[in-house]
């Protein structure tokens, strides 16, 4: 063994390994990606406007990698090696563009990168193979295969492996921001050594979260007959800490009113006092003891269309016996935002409660999952409303309808996610329907699509008015009321004071101008900042490509204002 070691030396002294770079596709984000630094070759073709980039120099983690790369200048259309850095997310990503690409702007986002010439740094090891946040370990078989020599192999590879693996584990949610607030069951019925188990499945959970002020941060409620909160998000800024205090905390005993203690999660808990950042998701994990002794689908829609996130942790569930003493039935399906089971997980006993710390984590810290369009997160009322004067034409107003299609097939709608309504209008307005007229996506579609071309003048302003009126008065609390107008031209009446009103009135406002819209009119329409509400094309053909935009800023905008 000494004798192949000391070949193994001297074969590397006499040629030095050369660094295998991975390869990435055109449309892969950086988010994507858990490495924190890393060289990648991208392949030609990757100018192309459906590999959407956000800012220049340093660039939003939502971006594609080589978009960035080509709009940087680092490498041309045909591809090449790039060196890929994450930074830290930023505030207010400017657009331009460059060579050939057409970054956008962005207000925010958690995380960002910037990318150089493909050349290792001396002394920094690169990773041959990338790991992906939804890949398992896979990767790091072929990792092993790479670094392996004869006569060592072994040696090397679980000293690799076993590394790789710690440093994945730690990764997996470096990236992971969320406001996160635990409702923990101290009710009699938990008993004191299930309390404690409970304590620990939290202790776990802090840790593998890597509680920090750019990361998660968590805080804690404990109910019984009422709820109390035990620290709040901004209380403890690191795991080792968060985890002495949850040692610490004291069973209350009582009932287990877990509806009662929605409603004090959603009217006191995500406050600004309380260290609730705004940009970051709120998500409430609620551990259940068997069952509750109160109903929870009020207070849990309340909290879903306030923005807030519900994961149920039942433990030791009703069997067929019990089921008769449960006030309310199937509580967790009317409590959570869809019955496919991914907010919620049920266990059978607590003594397995340890196996699903990975599983909640990940589904917490899944971003994707978490976006205003893959969940009730931001239940909101989206109101078109839709210019159909003389000036737009028969194909150009399909082709509007088209554009109005494409923004709402995104949004998950139901009556507790988002609702979709629209009016048309010329000089007169109608309302083609409403709020609760459509409450599946294929249903609004449809009706989309059943709009008839009107035909007359342009009264913008009478319009807003009605929109709200029709609309926007009847939207329910809690629910964000958005519009957003399209037009071809100027109004023959005021829109200045109508646009204000609305705004007044709690109306976020985007305006989309074609051809001969006003500009002025549409920054007096649209909520301020104007920037990221009102936009302009010259024809209706290239409506689509405000769709993402649009998309992306109504998403960024709820969570920096979580709360109508």
């Amino acid at each position: 063994l000494l004798t192949c070691i000391y070949a193994t030396k001297e074969a590397t002294k006499k040629k030095k390994s050369k660094l295998y770079v991975p390869q990435i596709d055109c449309d892969i984000k950086a988010a994507k990606i858990i490495n924190p630094e890393f060289i990648a070759k991208c392949p030609s073709g990757c100018q192309d406007v459906k590999y959407r980039v956000y800012g220049t120099d340093i660039y939003a983690s939502f971006s594609s990698i080589c978009g960035a790369a080509i709009h940087s200048g680092t490498i041309d259309k045909s591809g090449g090696k790039i060196l890929v850095q994450k930074v830290a997310g930023q505030s207010g990503y400017k657009g331009s563009f460059s060579n050939g690409i057409r970054s956008l702007s962005l207000p925010r986002w958690r995380e960002s990168f910037i990318v150089s010439e493909g050349k290792p740094k001396k002394g920094v090891q690169y990773p041959s193979t990338l790991e992906y946040s939804s890949s398992s370990n896979t990767p790091v078989k072929g990792k092993c295969k790479i670094f392996c020599w004869e006569c060592v192999c072994v040696c090397v590879c679980v000293c690799v492996c076993v590394v790789f693996f710690h440093i994945q584990l730690h990764l997996h949610y470096t990236y992971c921001k969320v406001d996160l607030s635990f409702l923990i069951d101290g009710s009699w019925s938990i008993g004191k050594r299930r309390f404690q188990i409970q304590k620990q499945f939290l202790k776990n959970v802090a840790q593998a979260l890597d509680v920090g002020p750019a990361g998660p941060l968590m805080g804690i409620i404990q109910y019984g007959d009422d709820p109390s909160t035990e620290f709040n998000l901004k209380t403890y800024t690191n795991s080792k800490d968060l985890q002495n205090a949850i040692e610490k905390i004291l069973q209350k005993g009582g009932l287990s009113n877990v509806g009662r203690a929605l409603s004090f999660v959603n009217k006191n808990f995500f406050e600004d006092a309380n260290g609730n950042r705004g940009s970051a998701p709120n998500v409430a994990i609620v551990m259940v003891d068997g069952w509750p002794t109160d109903k929870v689908e009020e207070a849990s829609r309340l909290a879903r269309e306030s923005g807030i996130n519900i994961f149920f942790v039942t433990i030791e569930g009703p069997d067929e016996n019990e089921k008769q003493n449960v006030i309310e039935t199937n509580f967790v399906d009317k409590a959570v935002c869809r019955t496919n089971g991914y907010y919620s997980i049920n266990v059978p006993s607590w003594f397995s409660l340890h196996k699903v710390v990975q599983q909640l984590v990940k589904r917490v810290c899944d971003s994707d999952r978490l976006a205003c369009s893959k969940t009730c997160l931001n239940a909101a009322d989206i109101g078109f409303v839709i210019d159909g004067s003389s000036s737009v034409g028969t194909g150009n107003f399909r082709t509007l309808l088209q554009f109005v299609a494409n923004i709402s097939k995104e949004f998950e709608i139901s009556d507790t996610d988002t609702r979709i309504g629209a009016v048309q209008y010329t000089y007169e307005q109608r309302l083609e329907f409403g709020f609760d007229k459509h409450r599946t996506k294929q249903d609004v579609l449809n009706a989309i699509k059943r709009i008839n071309y009107w035909s007359g003048g342009t009264s913008t302003g009478a319009a807003i008015n009605y929109a709200f009126e029709q609309l926007f008065s009847k939207s329910k609390p809690n629910k964000r009321k958005i519009m957003i107008l399209i037009t071809d031209g100027r109004s023959y009446d005021d829109v200045r004071g109508p646009a204000a009103a609305a705004h007044q009135n709690g109306v976020i406002a985007y305006s989309v101008g074609i051809a001969w819209a006003a500009q002025d009119e549409l920054e007096a329409i649209a909520t301020d900042p104007d920037k990221e509400h009102s936009f302009f094309v010259d024809e209706f053909d290239s409506l689509y490509r405000f769709v993402p935009r649009i998309i992306q800023n109504i998403c960024t905008e709820f969570n920096s204002q979580p709360r109508n």
